[in-house]
């Protein structure tokens, strides 16, 4: 059973996971300037962390080491990792859609219900509980979030706010529930290596739609800007690759429910961002929102540093 300090060191991994996700607004808004296409955005964010990581793997563990792991995997952690895949390129598809189709504000606020979706999953499934901390902290972080996003100045047209969008959201939520849920799935597989996997094979499925739909230029728009490129570089290994890794070895070590719950740090980031570098104005509720849901993170883990439970899924050998 994993003890107070691991506790918090699990919960440091999905806080800075979390962070590193909560830049990816910005910089998508960075990307969409120079001329880049969401979905192409997409694909070359997925591609870019599934390349640099795999990159990393060859060095720290060598080429040996990674095809003995690679071998080792069963047939059923690799359906389920397939699954893994088609979830991960569910929820961008999703998400991407809502945005282009509400208020960013509504589609932030249908999305980040799924630590709920998480938490009624899990105790549905019998696999966690909801003490009296984790539905205190649950239910502060998502009013938080919602203080966080729509607290700030109305800036878009309210005409966009159309039902398809929250739809969208909504079910983008639901993939990621679904991807959190079915993770220990494949836990015999090291996260570095499944989630370079599952980026890969969403930055495939990104690339077909973008084609399909966009054309092959929208693909190699990049090729002719150096600070795009520059830009999608940073964005697969800081916004994908690393966050997407602590991610799941924040989910093997401290279960789902722990994690959505600190995972709502997320818009809490990429407000800050927005205020600091796109001159999007904090406002006082915004950063009561932000506060309330620093507040249920510490409420979560004093309780579970209190009662230390086993994690949901126990982290996989050779992984980080």
């Amino acid at each position: 059973m994993p003890n107070a300090r691991g506790a918090w060191l699990g919960a440091l991994i999905v806080v800075v996971a979390a962070a590193l996700f909560g830049s990816l607004g910005v910089t998508a808004r960075f990307a969409y300037d120079m001329g880049m296409e969401p979905f192409a955005f997409v694909a070359w964010r997925a591609g870019v962390g599934a390349v640099g990581l795999w990159l990393v793997m060859v060095v720290v563990r060598r080429p040996r080491r990674i095809i003995a792991d690679l071998r080792a995997i069963d047939t059923r952690a690799a359906r389920w990792l397939v699954l893994a895949i088609a979830l991960g390129a569910a929820v961008n598809l999703a998400a991407f859609l809502s945005f282009d189709n509400t208020t960013v504000a509504l589609a932030l606020l249908g999305f980040y219900t799924y630590p709920a979706m998480v938490a009624g999953g899990s105790v549905l499934l019998g696999r966690e509980q909801l003490d009296a901390n984790r539905v205190v902290a649950l239910l502060l972080a998502l009013a938080g979030m919602a203080a966080v996003v729509l607290g700030g100045p109305a800036v878009e047209p309210t005409g966009r706010a159309s039902l398809i969008g929250m739809v969208l959201a909504l079910a983008a939520a639901a993939f990621q529930t679904a991807f959190v849920l079915t993770s220990r799935g494949y836990a015999n597989v090291p996260a570095d290596q499944a989630i370079g996997a599952i980026l890969g094979g969403s930055s495939l499925v990104a690339v077909i739609i973008t084609v399909v739909v966009l054309g092959p230029g929208a693909l190699v728009l990049p090729l002719g800007s150096p600070p795009l490129i520059a830009l999608l570089v940073l964005v697969g290994l800081f916004a994908a690759a690393l966050p997407s890794v602590l991610f799941l070895t924040g989910i093997r070590w401290i279960g789902g429910v722990r994690t959505g719950i600190l995972m709502l740090f997320e818009p809490v980031v990429g407000v800050a961002l927005a205020a600091a570098l796109l001159a999007e104005r904090l406002e006082p509720v915004q950063a009561l929102g932000g506060a309330t849901i620093l507040l249920a993170a510490l409420i979560v883990q004093r309780g579970t540093a209190s009662r230390p439970e086993a994690p949901i899924v126990a982290p996989a050998p050779g992984g980080p």
